[in-house]
């Protein structure tokens, strides 16, 4: 934009600037990469992902490029985090948890397509033949047949007709004690041990496709193989040329009539059938709801024993004269300043059944030791003694500094009108407190109930919970067992779709408790007027 000259009256261009070329080109740049991002994206099949990338692209030239999106710019960065790795996965889990996702159905339908048409039998009435094979320079091969049945011989090359041959012949060495050919022209006889280590041979065709066509079968057989499966896109079905079964699309599984599949199979949508699974199935449903009241149970006592003796040692080292405050407070801090995987490790080990310091101290005292790992009880208190140890030091410093805004005036008040102890901390702290630790002791919740390191480093979940149909244990919160679906090995393989489903079903949940309690800490600001 050109700025108008008073004196002539004419615009003066504008100057010349360094830094809004440099920025430019910069933006330039990020434009390219995003650009190159998507393709390379849709070219892979994942186009939720280049849309989600080309919103940010857009965005980020809107944000840099027009003034009004001057305000923007100091946290745009942010936003596009925000939308790569919050906002697309929660859109992303919920359309999985629609579709069949997991083993056997990882593959997109035309990936699946062409595996299955690679598929060959065969026939009845095709030649089988011995085999000698041949590889150029350039990495392509030929192969020397002999008739299986009548001793013929034949030269079969990629892409070209299947021709009978001899030995001399233009173009072909002479013949080896065996009658095989030493050499081809321009090409180099294999030995056997390098043609069975080749793992090339038998992925190619040789001959014309449609016509005859010769396949590398086993080490010393090649066969006159066919395409058993043709896929018929107009009724969306596969045709078994070798005995005429005709397999139909259902829900990601090619299926006959009687049941038969074709593997592998593709990702589909199922609508509901992931969701209907979790409550419909008793293999799932039984430990399902034993996890679902553990998961409830679980923060609920981590928050109420660490809030509890947090609050216990701040109060306590609240009172004036005090021997050593501040070296046992320091001493106390520790266990928040250990990583908590290094924590959780130790305490495994310390519960060990077995060899466990824990246990060896317990007969030492008093004979008997609980079995920790094996016994659901015991294995539950061990996690809340675990998440006790690793909570209570963040308790203590929230506390502390809540207890120090409370005015010594009110407990004064109390004091003259003859309040006992017990009294000043159920009428006068703990509501006043609870008014300002009270967000602090909903994200304490909100992080036990998916407190995920806990429970898979310390016991795996376990004990594991009998007769489950998924590796399911009685100290596995929905996370864990979420986690179990999707990725861990063994059992009935992963399965995305339903840890997707149930994956939202732990959102729903999560968020409508954020919720709930949120409306309490309203409720605790009027107590606090009140007080």
């Amino acid at each position: 934009m050109a700025i108008a000259d008073s004196s002539e009256g004419k615009p003066v261009p504008k100057k010349f600037s360094l830094t809004t070329v440099l920025w430019k080109i910069l933006i330039l740049a990020f434009d390219a990469l995003g650009i190159w991002f998507i393709v390379q994206a849709i070219s892979l099949g994942y186009v939720e992902l280049a849309i989600i990338v080309g919103i940010i692209v857009v965005g980020f030239n809107i944000i840099f490029t027009l003034d009004k999106g001057y305000p923007f710019r100091w946290m745009a960065l942010g936003l596009a985090f925000l939308v790569m790795f919050n906002i697309y996965p929660i859109f992303f889990t919920m359309y999985i948890s629609f579709t069949n996702y997991g083993d056997g159905h990882l593959l997109t339908k035309k990936q699946a397509l062409a595996q299955i048409q690679k598929v060959t039998y065969l026939p009845e009435d095709a030649k089988t033949y011995s085999w000698t094979a041949y590889r150029s320079p350039e990495g392509n091969y030929a192969l020397w047949l002999v008739d299986n049945a009548d001793g013929q011989t034949y030269l079969a090359k990629p892409g070209e007709e299947i021709v009978p041959a001899q030995p001399g012949d233009p173009g072909i060495g002479e013949a080896d004690t065996k009658g095989i050919p030493v050499s081809l022209e321009g090409y180099t006889r294999l030995t056997t041990l390098q043609a069975v280590a080749n793992k090339e041979l038998s992925n190619i065709m040789f001959g014309i496709e449609g016509e005859k066509t010769v396949q590398v079968r086993t080490s010393n057989e090649a066969a006159e193989l066919k395409l058993r499966f043709v896929y018929d896109e107009a009724t969306d079905t596969v045709i078994d040329q070798s005995n005429g079964d005709i397999y139909f699309n259902k829900e990601g599984t090619f299926t006959t009539k009687d049941g038969k599949t074709i593997s592998p199979g593709f990702r589909a949508m199922v609508g509901w059938k992931n969701f209907q699974e979790v409550f419909n199935s008793p293999a799932l449903r039984g430990p399902l709801i034993t996890m679902l009241i553990w998961n409830f149970i679980f923060p609920t006592l981590s928050v109420l024993t660490t809030f509890a003796l947090g609050l216990a040692i701040s109060i306590m080292y609240n009172e004036e004269g005090f021997p050593l405050k501040k070296p046992i407070r320091t001493l106390l801090l520790i266990p928040y300043t250990i990583p908590s995987v290094i924590s959780i490790l130790i305490w495994r080990g310390m519960f060990n059944t077995e060899f466990g310091v824990i246990n060896r101290m317990l007969i030492d005292i008093i004979g008997v030791a609980p079995r920790w790992t094996s016994e659901p009880f015991w294995a539950r208190t061990a996690v809340i003694i675990v998440n006790l140890w690793l909570g209570f030091p963040y308790m203590m410093l929230i506390t502390s500094g809540a207890l120090q805004s409370i005015p010594s005036e009110i407990y004064e008040a109390a004091e003259v009108d003859g309040a006992s102890g017990w009294q000043r901390f159920w009428k006068i702290t703990l509501p006043l407190l609870l008014v300002s630790v009270g967000p602090l002791l909903i994200a304490s919740y909100i992080f036990n109930f998916n407190n995920f390191n806990l429970i898979y480093l310390l016991l795996g979940g376990g004990p594991p919970i009998p007769g489950a149909a998924t590796q399911a244990g009685y100290t596995d919160i929905l996370i864990s067992y979420i986690y179990n679906l999707a990725f861990a090995p063994g059992g009935r393989g992963v399965r995305y779709g339903l840890a997707s489903a149930m994956s939202m079903m732990l959102f729903i949940i999560v968020g409508a408790i954020t919720l709930f309690q949120y409306r309490f800490t309203n409720m605790w600001e009027e107590v606090s007027e009140n007080v």
